[in-house]
């Protein structure tokens, strides 16, 4: 009687919150403020949403039946040597990082304005095309992000049909050799109407644009049309009690995570794995020209997906060396990356067949997925809800999903995953998993600049789901795709989702993520004591060796049924298949890359303990050594790390918070710094990057110079 009392309690404040929460909407959805007074303001208001959270079904029952199995693993400790002087020589080999290319013709039968025609005579496309690859934004990438949006903005005003649009774009890629013609085609074909939709119906300029998409690389210009925040029911946050060590023998769950399988059905072994395309590896990549660029059999390190046969071996090894799973994590991203060369039958071909393969291999185990970012045709189109119309709906896909993931979750999410696909379910009594699609806060997600405000009430909707969990005394484990601090999530979305996990922090015991094809994880703080970890967010490895990767896997131990149980993660595996001797002894082998506990030396995995290793990182770079090997997955060609990628690294670790780094990552930053100004290679390193970012459009014989020295002399000879 008292949970039913909480729960109608919770409905009736809901539903003065939702009243709320709509207002507000409405409210900016008309503010009448616009950003340049010489801009014609566009009267376009987005549809109402009048969506009740409170009367959606609710999953009440306990879902699954789980074993209980014991485990005992050895550490898998591997060592790194990072080449300080191979980082110089690669710099030397290719001095065009550090300047500008400058394009001194406009393409023929492309009249730009004359702000356009500057803006791309200042950036490098080969670096902008690498940027936005590697979701690593600098001012390069925003003057063209401002150029490209500034150019379509024109041809709008000018009144030019979308045919047109479309059509300059393609000449305007294939001009300045972006990409090749065919991918110019599919890309303006495929993302042209989308986004000229959306551009028609926005009072923003390029400025504003550009900042919403790539956040702090293109400065922080402030924007009230995406400025909003969740409102939490005045329920008073319950006091953060310590988490003890859980229980060595306790029971628990093991739980599979797999995450970004990009499998690819046109790889062909053989053809050509270094083509000038977004995707290589398909008899449409051509032939090599030379035997060291032909795909391997078992995929390629190179800008390569995963074929048939690798994703079965990996679900073959998994069902025959962990036959004790209790449930999987299933975190999205099934299509390859021929984005510019898809279709939705393609995209709903692809998650049907890699829905059978699951359950072919898995029959009986409960699967949690959660959708990924490149599901959807074209990649990254999400509208929210209120965009219905037949041929822009993202029904079909939100249909389909619901139809597929039903065979593992229970009839009551039917109802949100068709709204937004997302869902929460009961696992156990007491443990409950919730899943979100992070597309609703992607900035690659251009339908979200009509108007970003909780697109489908997703966050309001997973507060009450978390206040529910919190009057129920259950724990709550989050799963998504995009990791909420990644730079690809909306700085609004992502300091909104940030204030929920502090709010909750003692519901929510652990989250789950991928997206990265990295194996890391993110860090979560009380916003106002940094000193206190909140959350910790696992970022999986991908199945995909796209690209320079492994393809790898996780196995989660995770804190089981009993009286005491806190529901966190006790320990957790990397499991990787070494490509290169795949492909050399045809003969692929999973094994156990390392195990968290062992390698790290942590005696738990609770918050604190992935906080305290950062800061151990920081100051021990044999340990952050390790760190990297493992998050490259032990990949044979991964790059050296100097200490610039390790600032960047473990601030990435310490940002559970996108476009913020500068709140998070100061002592992390100084207590590198310090370290590495006792070494005379750094101190000259910077030194030579210095000269080289001041001086980037002056001759560089000096510099050159002393690379010189440094390569082929000794410190001795230099000094």
């Amino acid at each position: 009687m008292t949970t039913c009392w909480h729960v109608l309690r919770w409905r009736v404040l809901l539903s003065a919150i939702i009243l709320l929460n709509m207002s507000f909407i409405h409210m900016t959805q008309g503010f009448p403020f616009v950003f340049n007074t010489n801009r014609k303001l566009i009267n376009w208001t987005a549809p109402e949403d009048n969506w009740e959270i409170e009367l959606a079904p609710r999953s009440i029952t306990p879902h699954v039946e789980l074993k209980k199995f014991s485990h005992r693993t050895d550490p898998n400790p591997g060592q790194s040597d990072e080449a300080f002087l191979e980082r110089l020589r690669q710099l030397k080999r290719n001095d065009t990082m550090a300047r500008m290319l400058w394009y001194d013709t406009t393409p023929d039968g492309l009249n730009y304005p004359p702000f356009v025609d500057k803006a791309l005579k200042l950036f490098n496309l080969k670096q902008v095309a690498f940027e936005i690859e590697n979701s690593v934004m600098s001012k390069v990438s925003c003057t063209a992000c401002k150029a490209g949006a500034g150019l379509l903005q024109h041809y709008i005003r000018a009144g030019k049909t979308e045919a047109e649009i479309i059509k300059l774009i393609y000449e305007f890629c294939v001009n300045l050799n972006i990409q090749s013609p065919r991918v110019c085609e599919g890309v303006s074909t495929l993302f042209g109407s989308e986004v000229i939709y959306v551009l028609q119906r926005v009072n923003l300029g390029p400025d504003e644009i550009c900042s919403f998409v790539i956040g702090d690389a293109c400065g922080d210009v402030y924007n009230p049309y995406h400025e909003w925040e969740v409102i939490f029911p005045p329920v008073p946050k319950p006091p953060a009690a310590e988490l003890g060590v859980p229980k060595e023998a306790a029971p628990f769950f093991k739980v599979l995570h797999i995450s970004d399988t990009h499998y690819d059905p046109h790889y062909v072994e053989g053809s050509n794995a270094n083509c000038n395309e977004p995707l290589c590896c398909r008899l449409s990549s051509g032939r090599p020209s030379n035997p060291n660029d032909a795909a391997g059999k078992w995929g390629d390190y190179r800008k390569c997906d995963t074929p048939k046969r690798t994703v079965d071996n990996m679900l073959e090894h998994i069902a025959d060396t962990h036959k004790d799973i209790d449930y999987i994590l299933w975190t999205g991203d099934l299509p390859p990356h021929d984005v510019w060369n898809q279709t939705k039958e393609e995209n709903l071909e692809i998650i049907k067949e890699t829905v059978r393969q699951m359950t072919d291999k898995f029959p009986g185990v409960p699967i949690f997925p959660a959708l990924g970012n490149h599901e959807s045709a074209p990649v990254n189109s999400f509208p929210p809800p209120y965009v219905n119309q037949v041929d822009i709906s993202i029904s079909w896909l939100y249909d389909e999903l619901d139809v597929q993931w039903r065979r593992w979750l229970p009839q009551s999410v039917s109802h949100t995953v068709r709204r937004g696909a997302f869902y929460s379910v009961l696992v156990r009594p007491g443990f409950r998993i919730i899943s979100l699609n992070m597309n609703y806060c992607n900035n690659k997600n251009w339908w979200l600049l009509l108007n970003s405000t909780d697109p489908a009430t997703e966050l309001q909707w997973f507060i009450y789901e978390l206040q529910s969990a919190e009057f129920s005394n259950e724990k709550v484990h989050v799963i998504g795709h995009i990791p909420p601090g990644h730079p690809d999530c909306l700085k609004v979305w992502s300091r909104n989702f940030y204030r929920i996990i502090s709010r909750y922090e003692s519901t929510i015991t652990a989250q789950f993520y991928g997206h990265t094809h990295f194996d890391e994880f993110e860090m979560f703080y009380d916003p106002h004591d940094l000193s206190h970890p909140t959350s910790i967010a696992y970022i999986g490895p991908s199945v995909s060796p796209y690209y320079d990767l492994n393809p790898g896997y996780r196995i989660y131990y995770v804190d089981g049924d009993h009286d005491t149980t806190t529901r966190l993660v006790i320990d957790h595996e990397s499991w990787i298949m070494n490509l290169k001797e795949a492909n050399l002894y045809d003969y692929p082998i999973w094994y156990k890359l390392y195990t968290t506990r062992a390698v790290y030396n942590m005696k738990a995995l609770r918050p604190v303990d992935w906080s305290n290793l950062i800061d151990e990182m920081a100051n021990n770079q044999e340990l952050f050594d390790l760190y990297y090997k493992n998050y490259w997955k032990n990949s044979p060609i991964r790059p050296a790390c100097d200490a610039e990628c390790r600032k960047r690294m473990l601030c990435d670790c310490k940002s559970g918070r996108s476009h913020d780094r500068r709140h998070f990552c100061q002592d992390v930053e100084a207590k590198i710094d310090d370290g590495s100004s006792k070494s005379w290679k750094s101190w000259l390193y910077r030194g030579l990057t210095s000269s080289i970012l001041q001086h980037h459009l002056r001759s560089f014989d000096l510099i050159s110079i002393l690379q010189q020295y440094l390569i082929e002399g000794s410190k001795e000879e230099w000094l």
